[in-house]
């Protein structure tokens, strides 16, 4: 199916856009025109002359034929007639934010909305979505600011709640956006051509998926094949349980299914699938990560023998491998620290030295010529940072860790756990130093379980993909 002017559109009408902010409604025609927009911008409202200092239009009839994406913030009463003028004015894309329909128990409304669609050829993204986000073409539904350029990580929502989050956290997260669908109860557009259009698309790298329900088990298995092999899928499926697809029934009208069965074909069909939000979001942000990991060896450096040791034990349970640091690497970290109350060989324990991330990056760059180790794994401590910066008046400079990022050849994987919650002090450290991290490219994460999650994910997603890849040759 051809998406290109559902995301790149030269025209786009607002059906009940609103004169002011709030109401229970997205102010969709306020974003869209606050993101810088370019294309021609309609509100329509009978009850105003003009919307935030553009010509208002009182009825869909008198907007120009063929507009590319028209979005719906009207009363689902009016479904219907919306609906036969779009079709009538031959639109392209009709995205219903509007309410009220299957997850109401309303399937006969739904049925009727896509009869009448067709018959002048509308497509209809929803409804009961917050419809889409393209950063390129600046179309936006929400609050936040809109990224200068596009990244490379796609999202597709069956939740409205679960897109925004997902958008929120990817920008706190340095993650940065190409395209979003939030797409509600899918009556006509589905998930599946999402995914259709996403493999094909060139500027995208990794796709995440909130899946509520698939309405053609068949079409989705196929395109979902297609598109992880061609690049990462990660799915959380809601409504796994009976009381889970409880909620999901008055939430988007969703059907059941046999999560079990399910799941196994998601798999074979070479999707990641996760067990909660969390891990979506730690998948997403290794996804990137400059350089993904090459092999499980890996070389873990920090400050403290106890986190060595957790992470050691953690590590080798979920078959990472540790292997012992050869002698010239260890030399070399010996240059810039004593051989008292620290260990060179891996875990490397830094000891007080491990504050000064001076150190933590020649450390680094050892580990990084050292033919055993695949990745490495540093340990920051955001409450001895903020100690040193804080009371000795000593601060680590952002540019170690942009000239580390530049040195350092092999995938990095940062940790950066604080155990302080209530210093406001220390929180802005925290900040300062995660966005440093993240501008250098690496992935960060919060403590030693996330980290080792994130690999043995991916390492056992990479075994399954190959399997798959010689099952098909």
């Amino acid at each position: 199916m051809d998406l290109d002017r559902l995301f790149y559109p030269e025209s786009v009408a607002v059906i009940g856009a609103s004169a002011s902010l709030g109401g229970g409604k997205i102010p969709y025609f306020h974003t869209i025109q606050g993101a810088g927009y370019r294309g021609a911008l309609y509100p329509v409202n009978p009850k105003h002359k003009e919307i935030n200092g553009t010509p208002a239009f009182s009825s869909i009839d008198e907007l120009p034929d063929g507009i590319d994406l028209t979005i719906v913030a009207a009363p689902v009463g009016q479904s219907i007639d919306i609906i036969r003028a779009a079709a009538r004015k031959k639109f392209k894309f009709v995205h219903f934010f509007t309410s009220g329909f299957g997850e109401s128990g309303n399937r006969e409304l739904e049925e009727e909305l896509v009869r009448e669609a067709h018959k002048g050829g509308v497509r209809i993204i929803g409804p009961n979505c917050v419809g889409v986000h393209c950063t390129e073409s600046k179309i936006n539904y929400g609050y936040l600011p809109q990224e200068q350029s596009p990244g490379s990580v796609a999202f597709l929502g069956q939740s409205g709640g679960i897109t925004g989050n997902f958008m929120s956290l990817a920008m706190t997260r340095k993650i940065w956006i190409n395209k979003v669908v939030s797409y509600g109860n899918q009556i006509d557009i589905r998930v599946e051509d999402f995914l259709d259009y996403f493999a094909d698309d060139d500027t995208i790298r990794l796709i995440a998926c909130y899946i509520e329900d698939i309405k053609d088990t068949e079409k989705f298995l196929a395109a979902l094949k297609r598109t992880t092999e061609k690049k990462p899928v990660i799915i959380l499926k809601g409504g796994k349980t009976s009381q889970g697809f409880k909620a999901a029934s008055s939430h988007t009208g969703a059907m059941a299914s046999n999560y079990t069965i399910w799941s196994a074909a998601a798999r074979q069909h070479g999707a990641i699938l996760v067990e909660n939000f969390d891990h979506m979001m730690d998948l997403v942000m290794l996804g990137t990560t400059r350089r993904v990991p090459s092999g499980r060896r890996v070389g873990f450096l920090g400050a403290g023998g106890g986190m060595s040791v957790l992470f050691s034990d953690i590590a080798v349970r979920a078959g990472l491998e540790m292997p012992e640091l050869q002698d010239r690497t260890q030399k070399k970290i010996l240059e810039k620290i004593k051989d008292v109350n620290t260990s060179t060989v891996n875990p490397v324990d830094l000891g007080a030295y491990g504050f000064d991330l001076a150190v933590m990056a020649h450390t680094m760059k050892a580990l990084d010529d050292d033919d055993g180790i695949d990745v490495i794994v540093p340990y920051f401590s955001v409450d001895y940072i903020a100690a040193v910066e804080l009371f000795l008046n000593v601060k680590n400079s952002e540019q170690t860790i942009l000239d580390m990022a530049r040195d350092v050849k092999k995938t990095v994987i940062p940790i950066l756990a604080n155990f302080t919650e209530d210093n406001v002090d220390i929180e802005r450290v925290r900040i300062a130093t995660y966005n440093t991290i993240r501008q250098a490219g690496f992935p960060v994460y919060r403590n030693i379980q996330d980290t080792v999650y994130v690999l043995q994910a991916y390492f056992t997603w990479l075994e399954r993909r190959n399997n798959i890849s010689r099952a098909r040759q």
